[in-house]
């Protein structure tokens, strides 16, 4: 068995993520330029102006082979400072059986918490465990209904799909990019003080630059950045793109709202936001458009326990009851 223990605290500069509500919207590219000036309203402070790096470039001999344990994939965060003084400072560990990935985390953030939300932030028990060697499924399986984890990442957050639960009815089941949910790393904290991630903003001061793979499906695919490497050697790289279109109000029912398209687009991912790379082997893309980092399960997603196997719990509202057909919106709205 192969073990890392990596010990997550703390926080660096800022890059903003750019959520919109009412009728507009657009999300922020993970290339920007530039960083804005963030204000955190509880400390009211503003973060200082950094320049926000591109995502780093594939090298294939940088990157774990199938079956190998990527131990490597997982940043190092000794430097940072954590979510806040109040609060508790992440811790991940990782380590490889024969077979799989098995990571645990306390799932708290290594930047600053920004309150999103009415929940607070507290100390969680994840636990995932994934295939070490995945393999493609007979067919995808799509997460329109699933409203729990879908993965989770290097920095030991889990990962939402691209939809909010039943309230404010309003906005049910709705775009929380679109919404102005997120905080500038691209999560909130659920009803259960549970931080998650619903989009990934590739940046420093999220801690996600310093690795190509920035999380895994559990179905055990790896997640990358958006850039991808366009042959064997890696001599050639391009930055992938959604294949979704916006084709309604994503306010509430965001499936409905979005419709998958190639046509006349140019190194665009297939409809779970992901593509077979140069080597074989197949992986995921974070992207600034929907469905932000997966859009259906491309392997079989394994069996979790625990809180990883929890659907996400009700906001409150809809006088306590489940959403349509269980835990999410129907396909058809």
């Amino acid at each position: 068995m192969k073990i890392l223990q990596v010990i997550l605290v703390g926080s660096l500069s800022i890059a903003a993520i750019s959520a919109c509500g009412g009728d507009d919207s657009t999300s922020s590219s993970s290339t920007s330029a530039a960083v804005e000036t963030t204000v955190v309203d509880e400390a009211t402070t503003a973060v200082e102006v950094t320049d926000a790096p591109a995502p780093d470039v594939p090298a294939n001999s940088a990157l774990p082979t199938l079956g190998e344990c990527p131990t490597s994939v997982f940043p190092d965060l000794t430097a940072v400072t954590g979510p806040g003084e109040e609060y508790a400072m992440p811790e991940v560990n990782v380590e490889c059986t024969d077979t799989e990935i098995v990571v645990t985390s306390n799932g708290m953030p290594s930047y600053t918490f920004e309150s999103m939300t009415p929940n607070g932030l507290e100390e969680q028990t994840w636990e995932w465990r994934v295939p070490l060697q995945p393999a493609m499924a007979d067919s995808p399986t799509n997460i329109v209904n699933m409203l729990g984890p879908v993965g989770f990442t290097t920095t030991g957050l889990p990962i939402f799909g691209p939809t909010e639960g039943p309230t404010p009815t309003r906005e049910a089941f709705g775009d929380p990019i679109y919404n102005g949910l997120l905080d500038t790393c691209g999560g909130h904290t659920g009803y259960a003080a549970d931080y998650h991630n619903h989009a990934l903003n590739i940046d420093v001061y999220c801690n996600l630059t310093s690795s190509v793979i920035v999380g895994y499906a559990l179905d055990g695919f790896p997640i990358y950045n958006s850039v991808g490497c366009l042959n064997v050697d890696c001599t050639e790289t391009a930055e992938f793109v959604s294949g979704y279109d916006m084709t309604g109000d994503p306010t509430s029912y965001s499936w409905n709202a979005y419709t998958y398209n190639a046509s006349g687009k140019t190194n665009v991912l297939d409809e779970c936001n992901g593509r077979t790379g140069p080597d074989g082997t197949y992986r995921y893309h974070a992207t600034g458009e929907f469905p932000y980092i997966i859009g259906c399960f491309a392997g079989t997603s394994t069996t979790q326990t625990g809180n990883a196997a929890a659907d996400m719990p009700p906001m409150g509202g809809n006088g306590g009851n489940p959403p349509p057909n269980g835990n999410g919106p129907p396909p058809n709205g």
